[in-house]
């Protein structure tokens, strides 16, 4: 019966340190291939990428009012 429990407990030592190697290979090969993508993208995106410029914004704003004049309107309510 011992030897059962030992033959046990090695395969599952041996599986664990199979998926491990298995997980950090996949690991890595991920973290090469973002690598690869920051690379072709030639880095972080600049801030004008990221903020909006105030024209951008200020008609967003103008949209916005505008909806809401309209749903007032078909609501029925005066402004």
């Amino acid at each position: 019966m011992q030897d059962f429990y030992l033959i046990s407990a090695s395969s599952a030592l041996i599986a664990t340190i199979f998926v491990s190697i298995v997980g950090l290979k996949a690991w890595r090969d991920w973290i090469g291939l973002k690598r690869e993508e920051l690379g072709r993208l030639g880095g972080m995106p600049s801030v004008d990428a990221i903020v909006p410029n105030a024209n951008a914004r200020i008609e967003v704003a103008d949209l916005k009012e505008r909806v809401r004049k309209l749903e007032a309107i078909a609501s029925g309510v005066d402004l």
